[in-house]
């Protein structure tokens, strides 16, 4: 979520890194094009980027990736940080019920295990 974007933003500038901002909707599956739709809806979080990187001259360099159509999301975003030789991997966690408390989710958890560098993970605000 935005709590997430806005963290790894800060923590690009604190480390002079770029960003790669992965979209993590999933596609419909009776999508006749996801590809298509995928690319329009992370045109659409263009905006948002630009908004919380503001106007300031020190702002990363970022890019913006779809998650591979058809993929397992957290493997997708393992592939894109392995390719992109990540510093760090920010992902934002969703609130839970007492029951989903137990267990973290299992794509958060598998990104927290298996990247391959460090995970920052950001609650919603």
């Amino acid at each position: 979520g935005r709590a997430a974007l806005a963290a790894g933003l800060a923590e690009a500038v604190r480390r002079g890194s770029r960003v790669v901002v992965v979209d993590n909707r999933r596609a419909d599956p009776d999508d006749p094009d996801p590809r298509a739709t995928s690319t329009a809806a992370l045109e659409a979080l263009r905006p948002e980027v630009e908004e919380v990187l503001g106007a300031d001259a020190g702002a990363p360099a970022y890019e913006l990736r779809p998650l591979t159509p058809g993929a397992e999301p957290s493997a997708d975003l393992l592939a894109v940080a392995t390719d992109a030789g990540a510093d760090v991997v920010v992902i934002g966690l969703r609130r839970r019920t007492p029951v989903g408390k137990l267990i973290l989710g299992s794509g958060a958890q598998r990104i927290l295990f298996d990247a391959p560098c460090p995970v920052l993970a950001v609650k919603p605000s």
